[in-house]
């Protein structure tokens, strides 16, 4: 068994609590955001449809399951970068410690 620095684990999991926060962040502007200032957003049209409307209809699902994969994919690089394996994050989450 391995012990990972603490330091490590700290930028670890600062890192993906950043992207947690980014993709929230995106979330927000595509539900709420657009739907604020939908009166304001109504000359601009996208794909033939006003934005809040799109936006309502597909473009925030859509939005959501882009984030989806997109935070899969990058989820999957950050652990190859700190070398943490999917069978082995169960011990990252209790003790800081991986198996070698």
């Amino acid at each position: 068994m391995r012990k990972v620095e603490k330091k490590v684990a700290d930028a670890y999991f600062r890192l993906r609590t950043t992207l947690i926060v980014i993709y929230l962040a995106i979330g927000v502007c595509v539900s709420y955001l657009v739907v604020f200032f939908a009166r304001d957003l109504s000359s601009i049209t996208f794909n033939g449809f006003p934005l809040h409307y799109y936006m309502g209809a597909q473009g925030a699902v859509l939005t959501f399951i882009i984030l989806l994969f997109v935070n899969a994919f990058v989820n999957d690089k950050i652990d190859q970068k700190f070398g943490i394996h999917s069978d082995k994050k169960t011990n990252l989450s209790s003790g800081n410690t991986l198996d070698q």
